[in-house]
């Protein structure tokens, strides 16, 4: 008997932490337009055709957290991500979404943990016949320090607002529930990674690769193929969303323009600027709020040629935050849950090609890489599947 005899077609259920903001409201009207309308939400997709038998991309549910009290169309209006014409079309649909709001008591991490893993059986009892995952859309919280060496134990006694991200993705992992995590908020502890392993789920992330760091990849490995030297690359990003309001935290900033900066040095295989002492690549992210959802991201990039000439690229990338990141959100669900369907456990690293840093044993970093890993996987789970 293979996977797909006891496998039989069931709906994809995405519990989401964060619902309500703009990626999560965009999740939503997606998975909505795909019920009604496919061809309408299709587009950005690439799971479309390898899983449309066993998780039926008009079948699927959504639910979730959201500290925000306003109604999903009141949501949906402040982002501005979504036209009219779809806030007419899906905003019903949108108001019938289960949405818990976190109590504002302080607790422990242990105690929120067991508060979030009796909401997960609360919405698998909803819907009793689907699959779910966890699928973390949280701000940009601070960097966790000091915290590596806890074991699971130490990790439950530390207060839940200081980490909101462990306490939904431990209740997951709890519960079976595979995760994925497109913030670049680190989840991927050792005591998490154990407790991941042990309870045979599966978790993908860190943070989604959606617009110019994705395109920054690319171009990055098509001049090192040409042997041309990268001597410096400037980068800046203007959105005025919720995220880059948040981002003007330079603490919650610090994981982010990690991710965006280091992954040009993984990819190059040197630091950019080495032969000045000093690094050469700079990312910067500024809070324009005429902008919305509408980021604008400039690079300037300098190389060198023969005989050490210098000569430049300037790229200018006109993006929609939420509606680059949302069809992605969907495909990496579908693909942690039938990995979780087939056994996979631990951080999946081959799930690389999706985020800007990813987790897992020496995962690929350079873009053929990365695409090359994903089509290994594919076949794997093909085999798995026949």
């Amino acid at each position: 008997m293979t996977i797909s005899d006891h496998f039989q077609p069931r709906p994809l259920l995405l519990l989401v932490a964060g619902l309500k903001g703009a990626i999560g409201t965009t999740v939503a009207a997606l998975v909505e337009a795909l019920r009604q309308n496919p061809a309408q939400g299709r587009s950005g997709l690439t799971s479309t055709d390898l899983f449309a038998e066993l998780l039926p991309l008009d079948r699927m549910q959504v639910a979730g957290w959201d500290p925000c009290n306003e109604e999903m169309d009141q949501c949906v209006r402040r982002h501005r991500v979504l036209p009219g014409s779809v806030e007419q079309a899906y905003g019903e649909a949108l108001e019938q979404i289960p949405v818990k709001r976190p109590e504002g008591k302080s607790e422990t991490l242990e105690e929120r943990v067991n508060r979030i893993l009796a909401e997960i059986e609360d919405f698998r009892s909803r819907w009793q016949d689907s699959l779910p995952v966890m699928v973390n859309l949280l701000p940009a919280g601070a960097e966790p320090e000091q915290i590596e060496r806890l074991d699971l134990g130490g990790l439950y006694g530390l207060p839940a607002d200081a980490f909101p991200d462990l306490g939904y993705a431990l209740a997951a992992i709890r519960a079976g529930v595979p995760v994925v995590n497109f913030t670049p908020n680190r989840i991927e502890l050792p005591a998490a990674v154990s407790l991941a392993e042990e309870n045979g789920v599966p978790f993908c992330g860190r943070d989604g690769k959606t617009g110019q760091t994705y395109f920054k990849v690319v171009l990055a490995e098509a001049l090192q193929a040409r042997g041309l030297y990268v001597d410096g690359w400037y980068s800046l990003n203007i959105l005025g969303n919720e995220d880059g309001r948040n981002l003007m935290d330079p603490q919650r900033a610090k994981g982010k323009l990690a991710n965006k900066t280091d992954i040009l040095d993984r990819v190059l295989g040197y630091r950019v600027g080495e032969r000045y002492g000093h690094t050469a690549h700079q990312v910067r992210i500024d809070y324009y709020p005429p902008r919305g959802d509408a980021k604008e991201a400039w690079d300037a990039v300098d190389f060198l040629g023969a005989f050490d000439l210098p000569m430049s690229i300037r790229l200018n990338l006109q993006g929609r935050d939420s509606i680059l990141a949302a069809p992605m959100v969907l495909d990496l669900a579908r693909w942690i849950a039938v990995l979780g369907a087939l056994g996979w456990k631990g951080a999946v690293a081959e799930l690389g090609f999706f985020f800007k840093n990813p987790v897992g044993d020496d995962p690929p970093q350079r873009f053929s890489e990365q695409l090359a890993a994903l089509e290994r996987l594919k076949g794997e789970v093909a085999a798995k599947m026949t």
